[in-house]
């Protein structure tokens, strides 16, 4: 077993630092507040999640977590029906459970619900979506009625909850969740995702339906001096050495991105002897490069060229995009056209701002573009 996790969730010893934020999310978790995190993807947000409510339901038995991923959900039907089947198998110990709780729970809308016990306890609900959309309350308000029949408090975690904004009548179905959910006594939620610019839109916009509807936590990145500790901790337990200059260097090219620190991390780990030399970490550092080169070629590829040139121009550090210098040398057309570019790349998860300037979201792929495709420097 390799000492890094990446890819999936991390937890114990795996779990790297977020004491604060863990904290913050136990309290919330505990005390049923509304919650809201967002941070791009690959920031350790479900494993964030799943560690705290690992927490709160020590300190409260009585508390109990239910888990959804709305990344392929693009329908409110869907959502439904995945919002149903999740409430009822996180909340019954058994299959028996799941069929006699669909029937105490649903009384107009009873589903159609199948089962195959021998076949790792699957299951799933059918329902008449006419009559659903008519009355979708009962759904809505399933939560609310499972944890007071149960007498537990009852916490919906529900990832890359900005997809509801691609729903036909996404506004509409959003007040419907709103009037219901804020009235829950029992219940609270957690709602993340890691589209930022789609999370502001439903929770930061005063004119939408979840305005302050929770606590908004802006996941940071882990702290250099974090990510040296967690590595070299890791390092030695299993028996290696790597010293700070070499971990420091790890944390640098993946700029504390903790998807990229643990797995650059676990390939110079893995080309290390029993200590570490700048040699595995630079032979580690070009595999991953190479290793993704053709997903960043695909990628690049399908970009416009002025999106590309502007992309040259993030990694080049300009500031002032629409100074007709900028706008001649890197062929980006109009400062109208820039507005343009920006949004889209942004809208790609390639782009994001922070403090009036441009980067990029993902830090090998700045590598990339750098030294294999403007063949800026020479790293490789």
């Amino acid at each position: 077993m390799t000492p890094f996790i990446f890819g999936k969730l991390a937890g114990g010893i795996n779990f790297a630092n977020r004491e604060k934020e863990t904290k913050h999310l136990v309290q919330n978790f505990s005390s049923l507040i509304n919650t809201i995190l967002i941070s791009p993807r690959r920031w350790g947000k479900s494993s964030l999640v799943a560690k705290a409510a690992m927490l709160a339901f020590k300190k409260d038995k009585k508390l109990r977590f239910c888990f959804l991923d709305m990344y392929n959900v693009r329908k409110e039907e869907d959502f439904l029906k995945i919002f149903a089947e999740e409430l009822i198998k996180s909340t019954s110990t058994k299959w028996e459970d799941w069929v006699r709780n669909t029937k105490e729970f649903f009384k107009r809308a009873l589903p159609k619900v199948n089962f195959s016990p021998d076949q790792n306890s699957e299951f799933s609900l059918g329902f008449d979506w006419e009559e659903i959309k008519r009355r979708p309350d009962e759904i809505l308000n399933l939560a609310e009625r499972i944890a007071v029949s149960k007498k537990i408090k009852l916490v919906l975690c529900i990832d890359e909850f900005q997809n509801i904004g691609f729903f036909a009548e996404s506004t509409a179905f959003q007040k419907q969740l709103r009037a219901n959910w804020q009235k829950h006594q029992h219940v609270s939620y957690c709602l993340y995702g890691s589209k930022r610019t789609m999370m502001m839109n439903v929770f930061a916009s005063p004119d939408m339906p979840f305005y302050k509807f929770g606590d908004i936590l802006f996941i940071e990145k882990i702290k250099e001096e974090d990510w040296i500790e967690f590595i070299q901790k890791r390092f030695s337990d299993t028996g290696k050495r790597i010293n700070e200059k070499i971990a420091k260097e790890i944390i640098s090219t993946c700029e504390c991105h903790p998807y990229y620190v643990q797995q650059l991390s676990q390939m110079t780990w893995l080309r290390s002897g029993k200590i570490c030399s700048m040699e595995n970490y630079i032979e580690a550092r070009t595999a991953l490069i190479q290793q993704l080169d053709y997903l960043f070629t695909t990628i690049t590829e399908n970009l416009a060229t002025t999106q590309v040139n502007f992309l040259e121009a993030v990694i080049d550090k300009v500031k002032q995009f629409s100074s007709k210098e900028i706008l001649k040398r890197y062929e980006l057309g109009t400062s109208a056209n820039v507005l343009r570019i920006k949004d889209a790349l942004i809208a790609k998860e390639l782009l994001d701002s922070k403090g009036g300037e441009f980067y990029l979201l993902d830090p090998v792929y700045h590598i990339w573009l750098n030294n294999v495709y403007f063949k800026k420097d020479n790293l490789i």
